[in-house]
């Protein structure tokens, strides 16, 4: 084939990928309602290990690591949580600039609720995109910067408000971000 043949071949792969992804990607955000697994008591200490091992390519690629306080046991859907938590760590090392993702998980007890915290040191994000990331598909970045379809954080937000809790972030450029969550303690 000649070049321009070639080339045309490649962006329709591309395409073709792209597209598979993101019916993926909506698939697991429709399955966060439709496929929920009953409440039940969840450690968020193994939802967490669960997460990280997920990323454990992406860990390794980025020369990250993610610590951890102690963290409790709640009601919930485990694998839902587990996900909530890979796509916040996730986003962490993917959004990390030049330097190696350092990424600290705690949880402090809040009356009758759990306020779970994924800080790191990443590129950070400007505070008119705070309501805008929980949106799905909405890109801060290209395609080629940073990889994904801009649904994680949406995902994010549908899995925590099954939860019947809340999502949010503080963040500035350059300095990082944190990532809060709610979830109801399990007394």
């Amino acid at each position: 084939l000649d070049p321009g043949a070639n080339e045309l071949i490649t962006h329709t792969v591309d395409g073709v990928s792209r597209m598979q992804g993101l019916i993926e990607d909506l698939l697991a955000y429709a399955r966060v309602s439709s496929r929920g697994h009953e409440s039940a008591p969840v450690d968020l200490g193994h939802a967490l290990d669960q997460a990280v091992s997920n990323l454990a390519a992406a860990l390794s690629d980025s020369g990250g690591h993610v610590t951890r306080a102690l963290l409790p046991v709640v009601r919930g859907d485990a694998g839902q949580l587990a996900q909530l938590l890979q796509n916040l760590v996730g986003n962490s090392l993917k959004f990390c600039g030049s330097v190696a993702p350092v990424v600290h998980v705690s949880a402090s007890l809040e009356q009758e609720h759990w306020h779970v915290q994924v800080a790191d040191n990443g590129i950070g994000i400007e505070p008119r995109h705070f309501d805008r990331i929980f949106e799905m598909f909405q890109r801060l970045h290209t395609r080629t910067q940073y990889p994904g379809s801009g649904i994680g954080l949406a995902i994010a937000r549908r899995i925590v408000e099954r939860h019947d809790g809340r999502i949010w972030l503080e963040s500035e450029p350059g300095r990082g971000t944190t990532m809060h969550f709610t979830i109801r303690a399990d007394r």
